[in-house]
């Protein structure tokens, strides 16, 4: 068994929330990208746009009356602030859309996935959020191509793990990328579950080699 001292969890390090500052010893990135900016930025302006379009319209035409109307000019002070506060909270659908575009490109420049002979790991966030997911917990790798994702050239990959579901969104190239990272997680899993060790002489099955040079298979 492996020996650790007392300081091996101890670290003032905050800044290590890169991907390439996780990689374990032995450990190695076969894969690694990021989200189609114009893609991503789209979905970001298209999400909730019908909504906060709406929801502002109706507010707005409201606000104008309300302005516009004299009794509104000779309304208490009181009555002005509490109107002022209550559409400033009212109109929260569009305050959220307006800053999930306006933080899209910071979103963006912080989002990178990989894919390693060990585990996925996804970097996202304003604030950096590090996921890691490994092929032994993953249940299903699924693929949805929606009609602009198609127009893109994008698709966004569902990964959905024995504790929780992540999605990498706007992967270029996505039917090759999906099929590869399948075709990892089967081979992995596969090892994994039924090592060579544990098979009869006759069959001496596989192992599975990924590494940065070669992400296919190699039997053995």
């Amino acid at each position: 068994m492996a020996k650790y001292n007392e300081k091996y969890f101890e670290s003032d390090d905050m800044r290590i929330n890169k991907i390439d500052d996780l990689i374990d010893k032995g450990e190695e990135i076969i894969w690694r990208g990021k989200p189609k900016k114009s893609a991503f930025i789209w979905s970001k302006i298209l999400t909730m746009l019908p909504v906060a379009l709406i929801w502002g319209l109706v507010d707005g035409i409201f606000i104008y009356f309300l302005t516009t109307n004299s009794v509104f000019s000779s309304a208490p002070i009181w009555l002005v602030i509490f109107l002022i506060v209550f559409f400033l909270i009212h109109l929260m659908p569009v305050w959220i859309w307006l800053s999930n575009v306006i933080s899209a490109s910071a979103q963006h420049k912080n989002i990178e996935y990989a894919f390693t002979n060990k585990r996925i790991i996804i970097r996202s966030g304003l604030i950096i959020d590090i996921k890691n997911i490994y092929y032994i917990d993953i249940q299903s790798v699924n693929l949805r191509v929606g009609l602009i994702d198609r127009m893109l050239k994008v698709g966004d990959i569902y990964i959905k793990s024995k504790l929780e579901t992540a999605v990498l969104w706007d992967i270029p190239n996505p039917y090759i990328i999906t099929n590869k990272l399948q075709k990892v997680v089967n081979d992995i899993k596969t090892d994994m579950n039924y090592p060579n060790a544990l098979r009869p002489a006759e069959n001496t099955g596989f192992n599975t080699i990924y590494n940065a040079n070669n992400t296919n298979d190699t039997n053995k």
